[in-house]
C-alpha cells in the first residue's frame, strides 16, 4: 500500500454522506475506498462500514502514527522519556525536571502539542524556547502525546490528557513535583485541551480501583494559543458565524469528531451528553484557574478554515463567558500597556505570587 494512504483514507471516509447506517453499499466515497484499500473490509463480507473504516485507521495510525520531530543539536533531552500513563500506545509523556531545585518540589507544566488531534508529537517541546525558559526559572514540563482521532472519538481523547495529569500527581513524590501546582500549555489542539483541563469540573475518583484516578485533574493556570472555544461545534455558528462551504471537509465532519454515525446523532440523548461534555464555555465557573488566551488572527469574520478554526473570536467568546462566571481570563491581543510573555504569566501563577 503507498505510504500516502492513510491520509487518503480518512479523507474518503469522511466525506460519506449523512446516513444512519453509512457504508459502501449506500456511499460513494466508501465503496471507492474498499476498491482502493480492500483489505479495510475486516469481517470480508465485502461491505466497507464507518466502523470497519474507523478500525482500519487506527490500525494504521499504530503502523505509522506521528514521529518524533527532527531536532537541532541543542535540543533538551527529558530526564523522564516516554513513560506511559496509560494504556494507548500513544499515552506517552516526557518529564524535563527543573535544575537548581536543592530538592524542593517544583510547579509543573503539562504541554500539549497540537495537530488537529490527528498528527503532532511531544517532542516538539524538546527545541520549544518556552520549556528552555521554564525550566530556567524551577519550573518543571511534563510533554504529552495522547491518541488521535483516527484512534477514538474527541471526548475520549481529552480523558486520556486529563490521565496524564492525574498520573503525574500519582508520581510526584518519585519526581518530587509539587502536586497543588499544575499548569498546562499547547496550541490549537494542545490549547483547547488545556482550556478543557482548566474549565472541567474535577475528575477525581475518590472510589475508584485505579489509584491514578482518585488524583485530582484541577490546574493553577492555562495557557491557550490559537485555541478553540469549546468543542461542542454546534455553537460555533453563534460566535463565528455561519461557515462558508469550504471552511469544513466534509458535510460529516462535525459528527465523525465524536464518532457518531450522523450529524442528526447529536440531538439524541447520547450526543447531548457527548456536546456536554466537550463544551468547556458550559464548564466555566468562578473558580477555574486564570487563563492567558493569544489568538493572534485578528479579523472580522473568518475567510479561510484556519482563521474559523483559531481566529480571535474563540479566545473573545471564552473570555466573555469567564467574565460572566467571574473567573480570570486575559486575551493577549486585547491587552493595552505591557503585554505579559508566556513565561512570565506561568511563573507568576505557579510561584504563588498572584495569591
Amino acid at each position: 500500500m503507498p505510504m500516502n494512504a492513510r491520509f487518503v483514507f480518512p479523507l474518503l471516509l469522511l466525506t460519506s454522506i449523512v446516513s444512519a447506517q453509512v457504508s459502501s453499499e449506500n456511499n460513494d466515497r466508501l465503496r471507492e475506498a474498499l476498491k482502493r484499500y480492500p483489505e479495510a473490509d475486516g469481517n470480508k463480507d465485502g461491505v466497507l462500514t464507518m466502523e470497519e473504516g474507523l478500525a482500519y485507521m487506527a490500525k494504521r495510525k499504530g503502523k505509522t502514527g506521528a514521529k518524533p520531530e527532527n531536532l537541532p543539536a541543542d535540543a533538551l533531552k527529558p530526564e523522564v522519556a516516554d513513560v506511559a500513563y496509560g494504556s494507548h500506545e500513544r499515552d506517552r509523556l516526557d518529564l524535563y525536571l527543573a535544575k537548581g531545585a536543592e530538592g524542593k518540589h517544583t510547579p509543573v507544566v503539562v504541554l500539549i502539542h497540537g495537530g488537529g488531534f490527528r498528527n503532532g508529537d511531544k517532542s516538539r517541546w524538546a527545541a520549544d524556547k518556552d520549556t528552555k525558559a521554564l525550566l530556567s526559572q524551577g519550573i518543571s514540563c511534563a510533554a504529552v502525546n495522547y491518541p488521535f482521532l483516527d484512534h477514538m472519538p474527541i471526548q475520549d481523547i481529552l480523558r486520556h490528557c486529563a490521565r496524564a495529569v492525574q498520573f503525574l500527581r500519582s508520581r510526584s513524590g518519585e519526581w518530587k513535583l509539587e502536586k497543588t501546582r499544575f499548569a498546562a500549555m499547547g496550541g490549537s489542539a494542545g490549547a483547547g485541551t488545556s482550556l478543557w483541563l482548566a474549565a472541567h469540573d474535577d475528575l477525581a475518583d475518590p472510589k475508584a480501583e485505579d489509584p491514578v484516578l482518585r488524583e485530582s485533574t484541577r490546574l493553577t493556570c492555562a495557557v491557550c494559543n490559537s485555541t478553540q472555544a469549546t468543542y461542542d461545534v454546534t455553537r460555533w455558528e453563534s460566535f463565528l458565524g455561519a461557515p462558508k462551504p469550504e471552511f469544513r471537509t466534509s458535510e460529516t465532519e462535525a459528527a465523525m469528531f465524536y464518532h457518531l454515525p450522523s450529524f442528526t446523532e447529536l440531538a439524541s440523548e447520547k450526543g447531548k451528553a457527548i456536546l456536554k461534555e466537550c463544551d468547556m464555555l458550559s464548564w466555566i465557573t468562578k473558580d477555574d484557574p486564570p487563563l492567558l488566551l493569544s489568538n493572534p488572527q485578528v479579523v472580522e469574520a473568518p475567510s479561510n478554515r484556519g482563521e474559523w478554526l483559531h481566529c480571535i473570536h474563540h479566545a473573545r467568546e471564552i473570555h466573555k463567558h469567564c467574565e460572566a462566571a467571574g473567573a480570570s481570563s486575559l486575551v493577549l491581543q486585547e491587552v493595552t500597556g505591557e503585554k505579559p510573555t508566556t513565561t512570565q504569566f506561568l511563573v507568576k501563577h505557579l510561584s504563588g505570587a498572584a495569591e
